[in-house]
């Protein structure tokens, strides 16, 4: 009798089902046997791939940290067009969407999986918010060196509380993340002080 379903790409769908379970049920319910009864598999095809538990969630959150990098690519690009608020907003927005605030969660919950990231990672465990700190923070440079942003302006102490205060602000949501308007009525007073000129 079979045990599960073949994976065609057995990585990337224990990951995909990872998530599912993280969203869903949150960083406690997130087991070895969640994440393989999740993908319809069977749990030795965990372990075929990964050495352990924590290599997989390891690889995981990597993984979808990689996935930010397209959203820093694009507040990259954004620099010098629309204005410096909305393309903040849409950048938060973007961190913290449901599945990196889940990840967030569950790097805080599991004390392995951080010690195993500051070694894959240097600089720190929460790799999600270093991601999103190190965006915002090359951004709002690009800004004031294009003179949208005051040349005065303290970067590193907007970037902090923008990502600081951001991610409060999706916290604590039970899953419901704030309007963009919200997120943008909260970006536009942050970053008000710091700009050249008022933004209409």
């Amino acid at each position: 009798m079979p045990t599960g379903v073949h994976l065609s790409n057995p990585r990337q769908q224990l990951f995909d089902a990872a998530e599912r379970v993280l969203v869903r049920d949150g960083a406690g319910a997130l087991t070895s046997r969640a994440v393989t009864d999740e993908a319809g598999c069977a749990k030795g095809v965990l372990h075929r791939h990964f050495p352990d538990f924590d290599g997989f969630l390891t690889e995981l959150v990597l993984d979808r940290t990689e996935r930010l990098d397209a959203r820093a690519a694009e507040l990259r690009e954004a620099v010098g067009t629309g204005t410096v608020s909305g393309n903040l907003t849409r950048a938060l927005t973007a961190f913290f969407e449901p599945v990196p605030m889940a990840i967030i969660s569950l790097i805080t919950f599991r004390d392995e999986l951080r010690t195993r990231l500051r070694r894959a990672r240097p600089g720190g465990g929460i790799s999600i918010l270093a991601e999103a700190t190190e965006t915002v923070a090359d951004y709002l440079r690009a800004e004031r060196d294009a003179g949208r942003v005051a040349a005065a302006a303290d970067v590193d102490a907007l970037t902090l509380s923008l990502v600081g205060g951001g991610h409060l602000l999706f916290a604590g949501r039970d899953g419901t993340p704030p309007g963009l308007g919200e997120v943008e009525r909260f970006v536009t007073a942050t970053v008000a002080g710091a700009l050249s000129r008022p933004e209409t």
